[in-house]
């Protein structure tokens, strides 16, 4: 099959006008302009006319368990009430509350032109079922506690195999997701990635999340502190930062992904880089929280592979005019707000490119060339278009289409 577009945003190379990508499959067979091609086009042709083509975006941070959660809770002056929040509200929802949301959630990802979602997974005994029914590339990772039951790595590992073990694998991997460094123990931390190394599984942590986990960690003070210290063993803290913990007990690898660092030091930001840790920011998340200004100059700088995540609708302000979605354009296009200096191409790679790299998928996700995967976004071309990228990151409305492995999943209408 032979896709034309007025439009084609290959990503890694430049943006092609009047061309057509050759799917086989679920791969890209070839990509080029239309005039270079059509000698050797066999097989059916879709020409889509007014349309740009790209890669299918890679949301590298959410929590679909927590998408009907919307609205629910109001951004809390401390991170540690909007935890304490969070911890009272789910303990009222049931199998049938976190399903559903879940499954909104990915409906939600799907026709905003995600294709591929690293998710933390809460209810595990969701998978079975929803992976079934989403097309979305799906990582889940089984998020992990053990502060406040204080139960031994050794058996929550082994529960959490137990609901992996029967999963189907294709388009859907499991992982590991110990949740912070404040929520578990050193022990639960160290055997997870021990774990993910061996099945060469991907693992995440939020890192760094607030200033009140980083005060924990850096001066043994602060809210978080105050509120954990009855609860944990508190030797973990002080005279270091999160990352530098994390380093110590050497876990960073470039399986690991460290959620949000929004408190980072440059030696944390040389740390990542040197382990080749890929950085996940929420634009959305990180305003909700009033967080200080994201370093993303500092961890740019030092070469670090900073991505892009929506986190989940429960930390997430409704904007004028905009619905309250999980939609990774409007995170892209947050990121541009606050970092006007920041060309737009660069910012859709953190939507694809980078997401690839950071789950161990690049040159099959996040670009259009021959090899990858047929994930592709279909979205409607302007008459005049002077820049795609900024076009884009800036002002794309709803994708027409998305095509996952090759299958359209949302069609485009109208191609002749």
């Amino acid at each position: 099959m032979w896709l034309r577009a007025k439009w084609l945003l290959p990503i890694t190379s430049p943006p092609l006008r009047d061309a057509a990508v050759q799917i086989y499959r679920n791969r890209i067979a070839s990509v080029g302009q239309w005039r270079e091609v059509r000698s050797h086009v066999t097989g059916s042709v879709q020409d889509l006319g007014e349309v740009l083509l790209m890669p299918g975006l890679i949301n590298a941070h959410c929590h679909l368990d927590y998408t009907a959660m919307a609205g629910r809770l109001p951004a809390p002056r401390y991170f540690p009430d909007w935890l304490k929040g969070m911890l009272a509200y789910k303990a009222h929802w049931g199998f049938s509350e976190y399903a559903q949301s879940w499954l909104a959630g990915a409906r939600m990802l799907l026709e905003n032109g995600t294709t591929t979602v690293v998710d933390i997974e809460a209810v595990p005994e969701l998978l079975a079922d929803v992976w079934q029914v989403t097309p979305l590339r799906v990582f889940s990772l089984l998020e992990l506690t053990n502060v406040r039951h204080r139960r031994e790595p050794a058996v929550l590992l082994q529960e959490a195999l137990k609901w992996i073990a029967p999963l189907p694998r294709r388009r859907c991997r499991p992982g590991l997701s110990p949740h912070a460094l404040y929520s578990t123990t050193p022990a639960l931390v160290q055997a997870a990635a021990a774990l993910c190394r061996r099945r060469r599984w991907l693992m995440a942590m939020h890192v760094a999340e607030s200033v009140d986990e980083f005060e924990m960690f850096t001066r043994r003070a602060g809210r978080m502190y105050d509120w954990l210290a009855p609860q944990r063993d508190m030797t973990d803290c002080g005279g270091h930062t999160p990352v530098e913990r994390l380093a110590e007990l050497g876990v960073l690898a470039p399986n690991f992904l460290a959620v949000h660092v929004n408190y980072a030091t440059p030696h944390d930001a040389e740390v990542l880089a040197r382990h080749k840790v890929g950085v996940v920011h929420c634009p959305s998340s990180h305003r909700y929280f009033k967080h200080r200004p994201f370093p993303l100059a500092l961890l740019l700088k030092a070469g670090v592979n900073v991505c892009l995540g929506t986190d989940s609708l429960a930390s997430t302000l409704k904007q004028s005019g905009q619905p309250l979605e999980l939609n990774l354009f409007s995170e892209m296009r947050q990121l541009a707000a606050k970092n006007p200096e920041l060309p737009p191409e660069a910012i859709l790679k953190m939507a694809t490119l980078h997401g690839a790299r950071a789950i161990g998928l690049q040159n099959r996700l996040g670009e259009l060339k021959p090899g990858a995967y047929a994930d592709l976004v279909a979205l409607p071309a302007p008459a005049r278009l002077p820049c795609p990228f900024e076009y884009v990151v800036q002002a794309a409305p709803k994708p027409l289409g998305v095509m996952i492995d090759g299958k359209w999943l949302m069609e485009p209408h109208g191609y002749h």
